[in-house]
């Protein structure tokens, strides 16, 4: 056991294809923890006591040690650029069924890659929603999947380092995938760096294995078909630092060959890469960063928690939480399934205009939006005054805003409200509805809670017991 750990093998087999972030879900969890498994009552919680996580975390110089907990800065992306990476990829739709299927406009990464606008059918698609995606069969008659995300919504980005010496990345921390991948030397379709105005804000730092004597090759093929297209590379091994005393040796990960599956969300996007932390069970790699640091001691407890900032930056608390951003008692709920951080719903409500009852939702910190099924997204929308655009997204006439009634999802017999004002991103004199329209195929979850819901409430994913800690954001 020591010796396979010294070698950073995974404590399982990787299931064949892994499992994309937000796709259909097959088994529990490969990983298991030795802690005891949570009561369903939220008034008796279980698991490793707050006073004793408090201690380590932020007692004698707010931790840092080995199997202590640390903080990881989180920075958020402007509205206005969200806002204008939506507009952005409106237009290129347009361009695209206008132009017949030509490449609509295209623009070079500093490596001379191109990224062109989708073909008409691909648009079509994206007209019915990312909803239509399923299970589609390869040519080999091999079971594919297509990832039903677009991180073009994605706001918080935070850093990691690979290699020895360290090469810095700029990643989205995602519970809605469980993989790590960032662009390798030489990428395609990897963003570009303005030539004429040396704009370097949306270049991204890619990896280059040649420079890091931690290095191991690993040469397997890593694939993952996203709406419009795939993103695909390699495995390798290197080492992989999380924060402060959380380097996880000989850590798989990927690097990216080509990233046109993205689109444009990754061209613009201020950030290089994606570090999951689902769980084990959907990860195409095997072993999640999170899960190695944990099996390493380098993380104490399986538990990490997200602030999100309302107005200004967040922060990822690796290995504990910080019960001085919260409110009260934190309210935990069991997990629904140990794949994504999967929860039931016992309903959904929008103030006297729109009711559901019970379904179920993941709680997704790489998803900006709120998403649900695409009827009762129009019904919602419908019901608040928001009108589709042409890539099924949702504004509002900004004078309505202060209109719009609360939305509420209720969590295993508590109430957690959204002000109306905040299902609202607002740049520029436009106001974007912040709730899509989606339908995940069974058994997948029903609704995606993204930031927009994670920045009223402190969420504290604890791996160790499968269940979700909220609390209100102080």
């Amino acid at each position: 056991q020591a010796a396979r750990l010294r070698q950073g093998r995974p404590t399982t087999p990787a299931p064949r294809g892994g499992q994309p972030p937000i796709g259909p879900i097959h088994q529990p969890s490969l990983y298991q923890t030795s802690a005891t498994p949570a009561n369903n009552s939220v008034n008796h919680v279980q698991g490793p006591p707050r006073s004793r996580v408090r201690r380590r975390a932020f007692g004698g110089g707010g931790g840092g040690g080995v199997g202590g907990v640390v903080r990881v800065p989180l920075r958020r992306r402007p509205g206005h650029e969200l806002i204008s990476a939506h507009l952005r990829r409106e237009r290129d739709a347009l361009l695209a069924v206008l132009e017949g299927g030509g490449s609509g406009s295209s623009e070079r990464d500093n490596d001379g890659a191109g990224f062109s606008a989708p073909r008409p059918a691909s648009v079509a698609r994206r007209l019915r929603g990312p909803a239509d995606a399923d299970f589609v069969a390869d040519d080999d008659g091999k079971d594919e999947n297509i990832v039903i995300k677009d991180y073009a919504n994605a706001q918080y980005y935070g850093v990691v380092h690979i290699g020895s010496p360290p090469q810095e990345f700029t990643v989205i921390f995602d519970t809605g995938s469980a993989d790590l991948w960032v662009p390798r030397k030489g990428c395609h379709n990897c963003g570009y760096c303005n030539p004429l105005t040396k704009d370097t804000s949306v270049c991204k730092d890619k990896y280059d294995s040649s420079k890091s004597t931690d290095y191991e090759a690993d040469g397997a093929d890593f694939a993952i078909q996203y709406g419009s297209g795939s993103v695909t590379g390699m495995f390798s091994r290197d080492t992989v630092t999380l924060a402060r005393d959380i380097a996880v040796p000989s850590q798989r990960f990927a690097e990216v060959e080509d990233a046109k599956g993205m689109g444009v969300g990754y061209v613009m996007g201020h950030f290089d890469g994606i570090l999951g932390l689902a769980f084990e069970s959907i990860a195409i790699g095997g072993t999640t960063v999170f899960g190695s640091a944990v099996e390493r001691g380098l993380v104490k407890d399986p538990v990490f928690a997200f602030f999100l900032g309302d107005e200004g930056d967040g922060e990822l608390t690796i290995g504990g939480y910080d019960p001085d951003k919260f409110e009260g008692d934190l309210k935990y709920v069991d997990l629904d399934r140990a794949t994504y951080w999967q929860i039931a719903l016992d309903g959904v409500s929008v103030g006297d205009r729109y009711s559901a009852g019970r379904t179920t939702g993941i709680v997704d910190s790489g998803t900006s939006l709120l998403v649900g099924p695409s009827s009762e997204v129009r019904k919602i929308a419908d019901a608040v005054g928001a009108k589709a655009n042409v890539m099924g997204e949702y504004t509002i006439d900004c004078e309505r805003v202060s209109s719009i009634p609360d939305v509420a999802f209720e969590i295993d017999g508590t109430e957690y409200t959204v002000p109306g004002r905040e299902v609202v991103i607002q740049a520029n004199n436009i106001c974007l509805f912040a709730m899509m329209g989606m339908d995940i195929p069974e058994p997948g979850p029903k609704w995606i809670l993204g930031d927009v819901f994670m920045r009223q409430y402190y969420t504290v994913f604890d791996e160790g017991n499968k269940r979700i800690g909220f609390a209100p954001v102080k």
